[in-house]
Order: structure tokens, then C-alpha cells, then sequence
């Protein structure tokens, strides 16, 4: 039992231990408390150094660059976590923005170097156990924002970053006349052999005709915006290829999460290939700069207590809900973004949009 745990047991005994893992900091008794003064302390701790001072102590990789906050423009440094993979032995920093609270990784990948996380074997990590239970978290996601997703009749939709076609294969049996886009050669394959009417592309939007065309009445990135080195540049565009009344749906890490706050560096959102952390507070930056009229977030809770095929306690279940909606929406951060005013008109009437003109 790693040392971790044996501490989790000493303070909180084993009466959670059918609570899955990702939802214990939610339900512990004063847990979530504890440890949002642990972050504030954190931060407090945490230097702030001049930009010049931190590449000059910092070690600068192959295919990487020094950059500064995409959003506000800030090159002050506060770097904060080092995380590492124990077995592939990859490692980066993260820092945070001293005036957004934006966290990223720092130094970065080069845009034009990002091919290289993804050339091969990526596939197979995309259709091994990650895959296992993907379907699942696209279905309560889309079920989060209701008539968006119902039906696809008549409607294009865009999945970048498609993968090997998970989520293009749901979007063809909702009616969706569907493409995707995507950099890893052998994913492209994959989800084209997985496709019946949906189509999965090799490159970037402005690359492949059939995307640059735009005009999309639904763009979606699962698990894709961490990877993005240049989001500002990417939303942008995506707004360019929503139509009227569009909107782009969103999932990613939260990098406002209970757990992030409470394992640091070993938190599961930072993964090898992750870039760029959000949460409820910094995505409406990059949105309102790139364009669009509002955002809803929906509360994760969870996707086995979501999908109930884990069954909590009522008092449980009850003190989860509160602490994800009251703090910080759970470890995944879900949102619509919508393009323009008729967008919210349209799909906003039963979420809790927040307007961004």
C-alpha cells in the first residue's frame, strides 16, 4: 500500500474506499476545504520571476520554445509543478500566470514540432484500455447540453482532433453529416476504416478543402484543447468555420480541480502530451478574445456515478454533487461555447450562459 494511501486510511479509515478514486477529495469530509487552502498556500509560495531569469535557469528541449501567457500577454513566470512519466521518462514544467492564473507548460511545444507527439504508436493508445469507456463520457457529455446533440439531421458537424473516430461514429448514428481532422497518420486510418458516412482527415483545418470550406453547425474537441500550442490562433479559426447560430463544444482537463489541488505534479491531467491547462475562469478569456458570444459549463461528477453503475450513498452522492457544482466543476471541465447571439438564443434557453460581449 503506497504511502499515500496508508495516510488516506490513517485520517478517513476505508468507509470510502467504493467511492471511485477521482471522487474521494468530493466526498471526505472536510476535504475540499483543506485543500483549497492548500492551493492558496501553494500559490503564495510559489516565486514569481522575470522572464529572462527563468530561461536562464531553465533547460530548453529539442523541439520546444520559451513562451508567455497566451492570454493576457504576461511574461512573468511562477513556475508551480514538474510532473513526470515514472515509466516512458518523459518530464516538463508548468507555471502559472501571475496576473490570470493561466496555467501552461513552459517551455512549450513549437507549433510546427507538435506532429512529432503523435507520429506513431498514437492509435494504439487511443483503442487500448483509454478507449475502453470513451463512448460513454461522449454520450453523458452530449446528454449534459441536451437538444444540441439530440439530432444531427441536417447538420454539419466537425470533430478535431478526431482520433480513430469514437466520437465521428456516435455523431453518424445521431444523423450528423460528419468529418473529422486529425495529425496522427495511423489514427486517420483507423477511424476511416471504423466510418461508415462520417470522413476522418490527415492535417490541419486550413489544409483539407472539405474543412476550410467551414460553415459547421457544430465543432467538437474531446480531450483536445491541453494539446493545443497556439489556442488563440485555433479558436479563431473555429469561429471562422462555425455558421450562424454554431457552437463548439469543449471538454478538457480542469486545471481548477480538487484534484489538481490536492496531488500537485501527480495529478491526471498532466499527461505527456498536455500543453495548456483551463478552467471556468480562463477559457472565457480565450473565447471572448477569439470571438464568441457566451459559454455554459455543465458540473462532471463522474463518469461511472454519471452513467450509475456506481451506486453511492444518498448522503454521498448528495455531498458530491454540492462540492463539484460549489468549487470548481469537477476534474473535467465540459462547456459550450456559442458563436454569436443567435447561437444563444437557440441552444442556450435551459443552461446557465455566460454572455462574453
Amino acid at each position: 500500500m503506497s504511502a499515500k494511501r496508508t495516510l488516506s486510511r490513517v485520517v478517513y479509515g476505508s468507509r470510502y474506499d467504493h467511492v471511485p478514486w477521482g471522487q474521494r477529495v468530493y466526498v471526505r469530509p472536510g476535504e475540499r476545504l483543506a485543500r483549497e487552502i492548500q492551493w492558496r498556500l501553494r500559490i503564495r509560495r510559489a516565486p514569481v520571476m522575470r522572464f529572462q531569469d527563468y530561461r536562464e535557469r531553465t533547460l530548453l528541449g529539442e523541439i520546444e520554445e520559451f513562451v508567455t501567457c497566451h492570454l493576457c500577454g504576461e511574461t512573468r513566470q511562477q513556475p508551480m509543478f514538474e510532473p513526470a512519466g515514472d515509466r516512458r521518462g518523459w518530464s516538463y514544467r508548468v507555471v502559472r500566470c501571475p496576473t490570470c492564473g493561466f496555467l501552461y507548460r513552459n517551455p512549450n511545444i513549437r507549433p510546427e514540432r507538435l506532429g512529432d507527439l503523435y507520429s506513431t504508436g498514437y492509435s494504439g493508445f487511443l483503442t487500448g484500455k483509454y478507449a475502453a469507456n470513451r463512448q460513454r463520457r461522449y454520450r453523458l457529455t452530449m446528454d449534459a447540453f441536451g437538444p444540441v446533440f439530440s439530432s444531427g439531421r441536417g447538420r454539419r458537424l466537425l470533430d478535431f482532433g478526431c482520433g480513430t473516430g469514437l466520437f465521428l461514429q456516435l455523431a453518424e448514428q445521431r444523423g450528423f453529416d460528419a468529418v473529422g481532422i486529425d495529425l496522427s497518420p495511423d489514427s486517420v486510418v483507423a477511424a476511416n476504416k471504423r466510418l461508415t458516412s462520417a470522413r476522418a482527415y490527415l492535417g490541419a483545418p486550413q489544409d483539407v478543402p472539405e474543412v476550410a470550406a467551414g460553415g459547421f453547425d457544430v465543432i467538437t474537441l474531446w480531450s483536445v484543447l491541453a494539446h493545443l500550442p497556439r489556442p488563440l490562433d485555433d479558436f479563431g479559426r473555429f469561429r471562422s468555420l462555425l455558421a450562424p447560430g454554431g457552437v463548439l463544444l469543449v471538454l478538457t482537463v480542469n486545471a481548477a480541480s480538487l484534484q489538481l489541488k490536492a496531488y500537485g505534479s501527480g495529478w491526471n491531467g498532466f499527461t505527456r502530451n498536455h500543453l495548456m491547462f483551463y478552467s471556468a475562469e480562463t477559457m472565457p478569456v480565450l473565447l471572448r478574445r477569439t470571438g464568441f458570444a457566451g459559454v455554459a459549463f455543465a458540473p462532471f461528477y463522474g463518469d461511472t456515478v454519471e452513467a450509475s453503475t456506481t451506486k453511492l450513498p444518498e448522503q454521498l452522492s448528495r455531498r458530491l454533487r454540492r462540492n463539484v457544482e460549489i468549487s470548481d466543476g469537477g476534474n473535467m471541465l465540459r462547456a459550450l461555447a456559442f458563436a454569436d447571439a443567435e447561437a444563444v438564443d437557440r441552444w442556450g434557453a435551459n443552461l446557465q450562459v455566460r454572455r462574453l460581449t
